[in-house]
């Protein structure tokens, strides 16, 4: 998971309230259980410490956004200036997380997907095309008409003496598709998506894609849920979910066989447990940090959060001043925001020692630390 959306949480001062839940909006009764499970929410984070303030402005984030269709789950954190991240996430908890302290607690985002990322969805005929554009911001939706005609032909009587009927379709539709094709293509430039998932007949599909330029059709990922006007949207939905959902599981099978073959060849370019990530952190070297179950374990850290250690001995023997203790589960997901790392939560076959690994930019000099 790309972090830089969370950079901005390094200039926030804490405590931190974090709640995790399900946001599901599936049942008639779907917002008297939302009620009684805030309520909840609430008395586990008052219990924790968190005042009313900050729990008031959590619930006030769920009563302004429109509630989720279906299953969902959602993350809020909130500080004393209000709320200041909250995302819908990709599978709903079974249970429950909540957590009052001094830094964000990001593990239930890195763990469950967070937010989906950008991706764009064409249906495209040859007459133009139905655009759907899915951000963090919201979905918005446009039409493209590349204004070429006639795409059908036309009777005998009707194409007289105008040339070849065949040829002025087909340069009508060739028109149309490169109007879809440079639409898509700004939209490419614009946001890097994930993914442009093409739906509609078959030959729109093809045409489209080998009229689109290399870096648009690297990111084609064709579906079939029928042609422009007749689209069967549950499926369609449906095929780019599984394939999003796909891809980040993907995501961590890559980081875990990097890190697999990295520590196998004793490269330097991998690490696992608190001493080696810790030190790896420090030197920035960290270009994929891999969290799973920590067992409760701390860390101290100085003024900044990337100096970070697993005891205090390590840092003073840096000249550091351990001036905090925090969780690991809190600290290290943080100072893998600070140096621009990727971050994947850990699976059922992926248990490094300590809970935490790291696949590296370089091998740093410090990393026996």
């Amino acid at each position: 998971m790309p972090t830089d959306r969370f950079r901005s949480l390094l200039d926030r001062r804490g405590p931190f309230a974090t709640a995790y839940f399900d946001d599901s909006h599936d049942t008639a009764d779907a917002d008297a259980q939302l009620d009684v499970r805030w309520r909840d929410l609430t008395a586990q984070l008052h219990a924790q410490g968190a005042p009313g303030d900050v729990t008031d402005a959590m619930r006030a984030a769920i009563d302004a956004r429109r509630p989720a269709v279906g299953r969902s789950g959602r993350c809020l954190i909130a500080t004393s200036d209000g709320v200041v991240l909250d995302e819908r996430v990709d599978r709903v908890p079974e249970n429950s997380v909540t957590r009052y302290s001094e830094l964000p607690y990001l593990v239930p985002l890195i763990e469950h997907g967070g937010r989906t990322p950008s991706h764009v969805i064409v249906t495209v005929d040859h007459e133009g095309a139905d655009v759907e554009v899915r951000t963090a911001a919201g979905t918005r939706t446009h039409t493209v008409d590349g204004g070429g005609h006639p795409v059908h032909k036309a009777s005998g009587a009707e194409t007289a003496g105008y040339g070849d009927p065949q040829q002025r379709t087909d340069e009508a539709a060739r028109k149309n598709v490169r109007a879809v094709v440079d639409d898509v293509t700004a939209l490419v430039d614009e946001l890097s998506p994930a993914a442009v998932f093409v739906n509609g007949e078959v030959r729109s599909r093809k045409d489209f894609t080998s009229a689109a330029p290399q870096r648009v059709a690297d990111l084609v990922v064709e579906v079939n849920a029928g042609a422009r006007h007749s689209v069967d949207e549950a499926a369609l939905d449906a095929d780019v979910t599984a394939w999003l959902r796909d891809a980040a599981r993907a995501e961590v099978r890559r980081a875990a066989e990097q890190l697999a073959a990295e520590l196998g060849r004793a490269s330097g370019l991998a690490t696992e447990g608190l001493h080696g990530v810790c030190a790896a952190l420090r030197e920035g070297a960290v270009e994929t940090l891999i969290v799973g179950d920590t067992g409760g374990a701390t860390v101290v850290f100085g003024d900044a959060v990337t100096t970070v250690a697993p005891d205090p001995s390590v840092l003073s023997e840096l000249g550091v001043s351990p001036d905090h203790i925090g969780p690991a589960d809190e600290v290290l997901p943080l100072a893998a925001v600070a140096t621009d790392a990727v971050i994947v939560g850990a699976d059922d076959e992926l248990a490094p020692r300590d809970g935490v690994a790291a696949v590296l930019r370089y091998a740093p000099a410090t990393l026996q630390r």
